[in-house]
């Protein structure tokens, strides 16, 4: 009856080194221009979180993410700078980040490295400002700092998130008796009576004929 547990338990039994480096990957590719639309960084980081149940593996998994999440704006800004403008012309980025490349691009232009900090908490606009940074013409020396203190912010509130989403997991379920499941099996098998019963009332209104064609047919 304890899957919740049952999960978290065999999250937390894995090797933590193959477990952290996998979400550093995840982290890494999700901060490199145009990866963050296809791998699951955030999400991942908020599951391998929930293995974070002891302080030795809570830092190590805070460093691991810091680090390759800087790293990965910092390989965005490098392709950034390489390639430039160009950039917001890329297939990828016309079809899933063209209005976010803009949003990145005017909030640097008018906050610079502040910028670079506030949209390590902004999904989509996230992986696309160190582009978008090495772009505009942004110092490194100024991008730098500004993407290591985001990430490392960033990361640590995800962590605690995920952390915290655990521990309750196991509470809520530890205190879920047997009975209490049944209470929560039949409230379940109420509400989809009652959905069916009320999709089936309107599909039987939907075939009621309108005024209008009452008159008709008159």
């Amino acid at each position: 009856m304890a899957l919740v547990t049952d999960i978290l338990d065999w999250l937390q039994a894995l090797p933590q080194p193959a477990l952290v480096s996998a979400t550093g990957a995840l982290v890494l590719a999700e901060c490199t221009i145009g990866l963050g639309f296809i791998a699951p960084g955030e999400s991942g980081l908020l599951v391998a979180a929930t293995t974070a149940n002891t302080a030795p593996r809570f830092l190590i998994l805070w460093a691991v993410v810091a680090v390759c999440a800087i790293l990965g704006d910092s390989l965005g800004y490098a392709i950034g700078r390489k390639f430039g403008p160009r950039l917001r012309e890329t297939k990828l980025i016309q079809k899933y980040g063209t209005d976010a490349w803009d949003k990145a691009t005017d909030v640097l232009h008018r906050r610079g490295a502040w910028a670079v900090f506030f949209a390590r908490f902004l999904p989509v606009i996230r992986t696309l400002t160190p582009a978008a940074a090495g772009t505009s013409g942004l110092e490194f020396r100024k991008f730098l700092p500004a993407a290591a203190a985001g990430a490392t912010c960033w990361s640590l509130l995800h962590i605690s998130l995920g952390a915290a989403m655990g521990e309750a997991a196991k509470r809520i379920e530890g205190l879920m008796s047997t009975g209490g499941l049944i209470v929560v099996g039949v409230l379940a098998a109420v509400g989809v009576f009652f959905l069916l019963r009320w999709k089936k009332k309107k599909k039987a209104m939907a075939k009621l004929p309108t005024p209008a064609e009452s008159s008709n047919v008159e």
